[in-house]
């Protein structure tokens, strides 16, 4: 199917259309950009948190490669608000929430610094003037404070002149670091790069996640030990298992795996596995798309459908299926699209965070239309050889 002409034009019109849509309104004059509500106006009283800046760079970058107008600036614009505003000149590092007039959460966290790296990458990859030194600040970051070598991992978070590391160790922003070392090894060629992802996935996925019979433990202690006791925010650190970052891990395998020459056996056989486990747990075979969360018996806990779950989801079969023929994968992908065309996409303009049929949840944390970042990469990433990430794959394919 991903190499049907039809599909690949459809998938580029989906995200022509989600350009249009973030690109239009997002940009705040005053610095950094907007949430959009559901037409594509800027909500109110807003603060910037920063992987939603780092992600509008790294997106737009992409855009500008396809020849998205007025891509550029909108990168500009976010990496102005980075470096000047994001950035603790005092500490180093860089605040997790702020607004035009200083941080509201100073907090410094492994999570947004990845997506810092992200950033600079992506930015590198279109020769922006400041890619190389937003990098160097997030490494320098990242070396100095997050990253754990005994353990491999990046420890989770700091106040903002660096005391007070906390206790708890995740998964998810180790994860999200990984897709971050390798868009800067490929956009910058230090081969430490790569050997830190390989590693935070040894101890992630080769680890722990196969003796938990391919599901990703989320939650850890200070040693590196699983926390199954685990419960904190219901959204954005629940208690359980996430089969979406399951679909996630899958499609960072093969890349890492194409990117280290093949050389680590397991990656392959593991990226399957995380896929086909958590479709066969995490599907709703009723409704269609993945469940948010399961506990430790594979069964549902929260069951709300969002959307980001269903776009890791077809990048992984996309990867899998041209990868290694994975009929199976094949068969997911398709299944998927059709869920998300359903009950996700908006023929006006974004995506809904949820159906907006959904009786599984009253409520959720989701204002308007929150994300570019998932959705414009689940129509871009299957037009790229999988062992590449978006914007390398973009200059070996589309341009």
């Amino acid at each position: 199917m991903t190499q049907r002409p039809y599909h690949r034009l459809w998938l580029l019109s989906q995200a022509r259309t989600l350009f249009d849509f973030f690109g239009a309104n997002a940009r705040n004059p005053a610095g950094g950009f907007y949430t959009l509500d559901d037409n594509g106006n800027p909500l109110a009283n807003q603060q910037q948190q920063l992987f939603d800046t780092c992600r509008m760079v790294h997106c737009f970058a992409a855009g500008h490669q396809l020849g998205h107008p007025g891509a550029m600036h909108m990168v500009d614009h976010g990496m102005s608000f980075l470096i000047e505003h994001h950035y603790d000149t005092t500490n180093g590092g860089f605040f997790w929430e702020v607004d035009q007039n200083g941080p509201t959460n100073a907090a410094k966290r492994a999570y947004g610094h990845a997506f810092v790296l992200l950033a600079a990458a992506s930015a590198h990859e279109i020769r922006h003037p400041k890619a190389k030194q937003l990098c160097a600040l997030a490494m320098h970051a990242i070396d100095t404070h997050f990253w754990d070598e005994n353990a491999g991992a990046l420890r989770e978070e700091f106040n903002a002149d660096w005391t007070g590391l906390k206790d708890y160790r995740g998964q998810n922003a180790n994860m999200h670091t990984v897709e971050a070392l390798m868009a800067a090894y490929e956009a910058f060629g230090d081969a430490r790069y790569l050997s830190m992802a390989q590693r935070i996935a040894d101890l992630i996925i080769n680890r722990h996640a196969r003796a938990a019979n391919w599901v990703v433990i989320e939650h850890f202690n200070a040693d590196w030990t699983p926390d199954l006791t685990y419960s904190g925010d219901p959204m954005f650190g629940p208690a359980g298992t996430t089969p979406g970052h399951a679909l996630e891990w899958s499609r960072l395998l093969v890349q890492l795996w194409h990117l280290g020459d093949q050389s680590h056996a397991w990656m392959p056989t593991a990226a399957a596995n995380l896929f086909h486990m958590a479709c066969q747990t995490g599907w709703d075979q009723t409704n269609g798309g993945f469940y948010y969360t399961l506990d430790f018996k594979n069964q549902p806990d929260q069951r709300v459908r969002i959307w980001w779950p269903a776009c890791e989801g077809v990048a992984a079969a996309a990867a899998l299926q041209t990868a290694f023929e994975d009929t199976k994968a094949q068969h997911w992908y398709a299944e998927i699209w059709a869920v998300i065309s359903r009950d996700f996409i908006d023929p006006n303009g974004g995506w809904w965070p949820v159906p907006q049929n959904a009786v599984e949840m009253d409520e959720h944390p989701f204002q308007g239309k929150p994300d570019l970042y998932h959705s414009v990469q689940a129509c871009l990433l299957p037009l790229l050889p999988p062992s590449s990430g978006l914007l390398k794959g973009l200059l070996k394919v589309l341009l």
